[in-house]
């Protein structure tokens, strides 16, 4: 066997916090609302171009999956364009960001907090200024 690529990552949650997720990766990440199977769980899946790189599930009343878990999770990354835009937009919507520039990567990145807690990194080229 041999993985190939990445698919996409599922975050799960109540209702009334998976609409907040979907408006806050919408609105505020950029992301895409679209096309998702009638699966057996409500949901939404985001899309980053042609990909549903983003799966929000509801979960059922009383989903023990939904407590507090330490782990190793970190961060989300999706590649992006426009930094100056993607930054102003995040301050509008008064999202604490940290900057950072990997020289080794030839990378500047946005680091930030979904409204469920989760990390988030937006990578841009070094040399997008937007």
């Amino acid at each position: 066997m041999t993985v190939t690529a990445f698919a996409h990552y599922n975050l799960s949650a109540h209702r009334v916090l998976l609409d907040e997720l979907r408006d806050f990766y919408v609105n505020v990440v950029g992301l895409r609302l679209g096309e998702r199977p009638a699966l057996r769980r409500f949901g939404y899946w985001l899309y980053a171009g042609e990909a549903a790189a983003l799966h929000l599930s509801e979960a059922s009343p009383g989903d023990t999956r939904l407590r507090q878990v330490s782990g190793t999770f970190n961060h989300g990354a999706f590649l992006a364009v426009g930094f100056r835009t993607a930054e102003q937009r995040l301050l509008a919507h008064s999202v604490a960001v940290r900057v950072a520039v990997d020289p080794l990567l030839q990378q500047r990145q946005l680091f930030f907090v979904d409204p469920a807690g989760n990390g988030v990194e937006l990578a841009f080229a070094a040399e997008d200024e937007d």
